[in-house]
């Protein structure tokens, strides 16, 4: 089974709920790993069960099926996206001049043990600057990741020349932690506090705030701030 295929569903999905299809991404995926299991049973790995295989095959391309949804409206606005893993294995000499600036702009420094890249699926910049305007991570549920964005975040906003940049966090929210507001599950309390805000993607009601929000109001929000940091660097020249 390929990235394809789920490009294919997404894309079946958007002809069938419109708007909405961002809301049964939990239902891609259940649809797709019946896909794969019965690849897997064709084609059997001498590693690993099929448990296995899928979630590795889940971890790889949610984030890449991520930004395939997010892609032509980001562009619209005059940005670009990169896969953050794309940033941390190749090497800056075989990056794009353009690629390998933005690289540099998103290094976290750690002193005497050297700068290092933070931990983000994918990377929303400004081509003509190459200044880094988002990080996003994404994981079906909270207690994958969340606490390590939220740690970043940190780290990034700790130095004067990463600051700005924001970092979010995209779901399906699996485990319904985001549901409630009060009383607070611990994946929303780092949410709030610890990072930029996330973004759901669930058919689920949840009590949304200034930080957590449906994912249909992503590019909303990313519009705002572009447009805010634009008419703040014309300012000051």
């Amino acid at each position: 089974m390929t990235f394809k295929v789920l490009v294919k569903l997404w894309e079946e999905y958007k002809q069938k709920y419109g708007d909405a299809a961002y809301k049964h991404i939990s239902e891609l995926l259940r649809e797709a790993k019946e896909l794969h299991r019965r690849d897997f049973l064709k084609n059997p790995t001498p590693m690993g069960d099929h448990e296995q295989s899928w979630r590795s095959f889940k971890g790889k391309n949610l984030e890449k099926l991520i930004a395939y949804v997010i892609k032509d409206e980001v562009e619209s606005l005059g940005l670009r996206l990169i896969n953050g893993n794309t940033l941390e294995l190749t090497k800056s000499e075989n990056l794009s001049r353009e690629l390998s600036t933005v690289k540099r702009n998103l290094l976290v420094d750690y002193g005497e043990f050297g700068a290092h890249l933070p931990d983000l699926d994918i990377v929303i910049y400004e081509p003509e600057t190459c200044k880094v305007i988002a990080g996003i991570s994404s994981k079906v549920t909270l207690r994958e990741r969340i606490a390590q964005t939220g740690y970043w975040k940190i780290k990034l906003s700790k130095d004067e020349a990463t600051k700005d940049i924001k970092v979010f966090f995209v779901t399906p929210d699996e485990d319904g932690t985001l549901t409630l507001r009060i009383p607070t599950k611990k994946g929303r309390a780092i949410v709030e506090i610890d990072t930029d805000g996330s973004y759901v993607m669930s058919e689920t009601q949840i009590e949304e705030d200034d930080k957590v929000k449906m994912f249909d109001q992503f590019i909303g929000d990313l519009k705002a701030l572009v447009n805010k940091r634009r008419q703040r660097d014309k300012r000051h020249g």
